[in-house]
């Protein structure tokens, strides 16, 4: 998931993305000032939905599904 993230900053990295990364592994996030509304909430998740999916991600649905017992 991080790494669909950080695609989404490719353009620009900036201090915000390096905030987040630098964080993470110490356990210190902090919630946003300026929390996202609904609708900019609504525009992220359309936005991360229609990103590609990763070839692992596939793989790992694959072996899930073939996993499933099926009912004779």
């Amino acid at each position: 998931m991080l790494e669909r993230i950080c695609h989404l900053f490719t353009a620009d990295r900036g201090k915000h993305l390096d905030r987040i990364s630098d964080a993470l592994p110490n356990g210190t996030p902090r919630e946003p000032a300026h929390p996202m509304s609904d609708q900019e909430l609504a525009r992220a998740i359309r936005e991360f939905h229609t990103g590609p999916v990763s070839d692992r991600t596939l793989a790992e649905l694959s072996r899930r599904f073939a996993e499933v017992p099926r009912d004779a």
